[in-house]
């Protein structure tokens, strides 16, 4: 005989409770346990189902003997969402693409699913937000094979699961999961319940019948997949679309990826017909660069492919106590760090002045080689010296900082070097290691760096003077 009773699960990160507290034991926010009412059997019908499950205990088998077919990947027509998913979309996967409202999710999900529609393949796109006649004013400007996608505008999750299981689309969106309720729960929408039976249902169906699901989910304030964290462990492939509303350039970058490498990053930018790839983004970020002071160019790397892009830094002075530190792309703990080593190790104190550091384009860095450009970007503002050779091209350079003042070593650093040689930007330069390249100008600690910036590009735009 089957009873009911309530846990209390988190939002954020999923952990349980049998009764409510303001805080959450697992991740101490606080204001985030909801209620969740849950079916329960007895203790002998628990009993029984134990006994049956011991007398068919399956067997294991070694690796080497299990069947690993190759599934052929969704090419989804756009190249930059195909390099981060790892070639494709993985039929039977579940792909959950997050992103602030406005930045485009809708947008790519309806051009990969009008471009699958123009190769023959069956689509299905499940709208919760938007009525079939929005839907169709958006495709309008993306294209005919857009028109050709069948849409079904539907919250009730027993029906979109049954639209699934009777269509069997090869792909599927669903825009958006938070907007699904089934009504065996009485939690509103979007709830934890609500989203991990929604995420449930899905995933069954999708794998039952070989279709590939895209979950549009929307962001918290502070850029994290919204919705409780057991989603994201559900799904086989985390997508966050990131980028400013104001600006034209998106980044679609994998957070998690079981068919693929996480590291990889697609650059978009949105037009008045839709979304276009980005396919060169180190010439459209270099072309961009300036030559004044507290610029550099910084040469990162995004999965398997080197990027160019600008950092910006600014330094002004203040009489505010504590002075204002604001880091746009890059960790802003990353920023106090690099300013302690370099007021220690290199010599340039900003403790009185607003520290202001930019990524240009809108694009954020997170490795370690982009210590180097930040602390150059801050000492040229500094200083008021612009770190450019004399035909205006800025310096190049990465590395990173070490707490002692030391530069290390990062990967990946011929490939850096020789992106930056493509576009003339010579010499680049960056910590010093076995078997340098060329065009790379080595640096040991960061108190040298800085003099050899300041001794080849500080001086040049003066003495051409």
């Amino acid at each position: 005989m089957a009873k009911q009773r309530s846990r209390y699960v988190c939002r954020d990160c999923g952990h349980e409770s049998l009764a409510w507290s303001g805080q959450c034991p697992g991740c101490s926010e606080w204001n985030t346990l909801e209620e969740v009412v849950v079916t329960a059997t007895t203790a002998a019908g628990a009993g029984r189902s134990k006994r049956r499950s011991a007398a068919a205990a399956p067997r294991s088998i070694p690796l080497r003997d299990v069947a690993a077919p190759a599934e052929e990947r969704l090419g989804t027509g756009i190249g930059e969402l195909d390099r981060v998913l790892g070639g494709g979309l993985v039929p039977g996967s579940l792909v959950l693409l997050g992103g602030s409202p406005g930045i485009g999710k809708s947008t790519i999900t309806a051009m990969a699913l009008g471009n699958l529609a123009a190769a023959g393949r069956d689509v299905l796109y499940v709208t919760g937000e938007e009525s079939a006649a929005q839907v169709r004013m958006r495709a309008e400007r993306l294209g005919e094979s857009a028109l050709d996608v069948p849409v079904l505008a539907e919250t009730d999750l027993a029906s979109v699961a049954a639209a699934i299981e009777s269509e069997r689309p090869d792909a599927c969106v669903v825009d958006s999961v938070q907007t699904l309720h089934s009504a065996e729960l009485s939690s509103a929408p979007g709830s934890v319940a609500q989203v991990r039976e929604a995420a449930n249902a899905l995933m069954e169906v999708g794998k039952r019948n070989g279709t590939a699901l895209i979950l549009v989910g929307h962001v918290t304030k502070e850029g994290a997949v919204a919705g409780p964290r057991v989603l994201e462990h559900l799904v086989d492939c985390v997508l966050l679309f990131e980028g400013e509303r104001e600006r034209s350039y998106r980044t679609l970058r994998a957070l998690k990826n079981r068919f693929g490498a996480t590291s990889e990053l697609g650059v978009f930018e949105m037009r008045e017909a839709g979304l276009v790839e980005v396919e060169d983004p180190s010439a459209r970020f270099v072309g961009e660069a300036t030559a004044a002071s507290g610029s550099v160019v910084l040469c990162a790397m995004e999965g398997t492919r080197p990027l160019l892009v600008e950092v910006q830094a600014l330094v002004a002075p203040t009489e505010v106590v504590p002075p204002r530190r604001v880091a746009n792309g890059i960790d802003r703990n990353r920023l106090a760090m690099i300013l302690a080593v370099l007021s220690r190790h290199g010599g340039v104190g900003v403790g009185n002045a607003d520290v202001f550091v930019n990524v240009a384009g809108g694009v954020r860095v997170d490795e370690p080689g982009a210590d180097l450009a930040i602390a150059l970007a801050i000492a040229s503002a500094h200083r008021g010296e612009p770190l450019s050779d004399r035909e205006g091209r800025p310096l190049a350079c990465f590395g990173e900082v070490g707490l002692t003042g030391e530069l290390r070593y990062v990967a990946h650093a011929e490939r850096r070097v020789a992106e930056a040689l493509k576009f003339g930007l010579s010499p680049v330069l960056g910590p010093a290691i076995r078997e340098a390249p060329s065009g790379l100008e080595p640096a040991a600690t960061l108190r040298a760096a800085l003099g050899t910036a300041r001794k080849r590009f500080g001086t040049a735009l003066r003495e051409a003077a």
